[in-house]
């Protein structure tokens, strides 16, 4: 197996690395858990609490991440049943999972890309004139899906329910394994990930990575990693899957031993 005893960095927040990490594993990796985003309780829950009473008043609910899905309903599904008329649109198969695992199939999601511009491209999302659409997500983060359905005539309410925040830890198992030449790849989902993970390595990790194979599932990372000064960017598909492809595909072309 091409990923065999190579030591591959995942980055997603704690608690939700399992599934890839699990599938590194599978594959004889050694997946180094490194998470670069905390996600946090929101302080004040009452605008979550009032959209809760008034689910049945939307025509459209969307779930930003997985994230969003876990916060929200955490609150929502003990106060009340998710109504039946109302859809529910999400971004990938981790978001459709953690619905599936509240009870809710029947998902709107774009099966290729899994990202805001993909999601507005489907019909369910063109023609929404005049309908009511709540959005669920953390702190700040991306208008476009909202600006752009407020666009198409539909009236937009937004409720945040998580906080993002950076880590507080320890390079130094990093900058080891980087030391020893054993740090084979890194994976980078998120914008704001990778920003927090540049910070959080410091000057010499910093220095490591520029050098270090860097998967990431989306062009807008790729991007953003380029702009960093990160030589060896490899573009994947979406979700983990996608990232799974690129890694295998990527080590089985350069040889069979760890950290060539």
């Amino acid at each position: 197996m091409s990923l065999t005893g190579r030591h591959v960095v995942v980055t997603r927040p704690a608690g939700q690395a399992t599934h890839f990490a699990t599938a590194l594993a599978d594959q004889g990796a050694i997946p180094v858990l490194y998470p670069v985003l905390e996600i946090r309780d929101i302080e004040d829950v009452a605008p979550l609490l009032d959209v809760a009473i008034r689910l049945d008043s939307f025509d459209l609910a969307v779930f930003v991440s997985p994230n969003a899905i876990e916060k929200a309903l955490a609150l929502i599904l003990p106060r009340r049943s998710w109504p039946v008329s109302l859809r529910v649109a999400a971004l990938g198969k981790s978001s459709e999972r953690e619905l599936a695992r509240h009870g809710i199939h029947d998902v709107i999601s774009p099966p290729l890309r899994f990202d805001s511009e993909a999601l507005l491209d489907l019909p369910e999302l063109t023609d929404v004139h005049g309908k009511h659409v709540i959005i669920f997500r953390g702190d700040g983060g991306r208008e476009v899906l909202g600006d752009t359905l407020k666009g198409r005539g539909a009236s937009i309410e937004y409720v945040t329910c998580y906080r993002r925040a950076r880590p507080q830890l320890d390079p130094a198992p990093l900058l080891k394994l980087w030391e020893l030449g054993q740090l084979d790849a890194v994976t980078l989902t998120s914008s704001e990930g990778l920003r927090n993970f540049h910070d959080m390595v410091g000057r010499l990790g910093q220095a490591w990575l520029k050098k270090t194979p860097a998967f990431v599932p989306h062009a807008r990372i790729a991007e953003q990693a380029q702009a960093l000064g990160l030589a060896r960017v490899i573009a994947t598909d979406p979700g983990d899957d996608g990232l799974m492809a690129g890694l295998m595909q990527y080590f089985a072309s350069h040889g069979n031993s760890p950290s060539n």
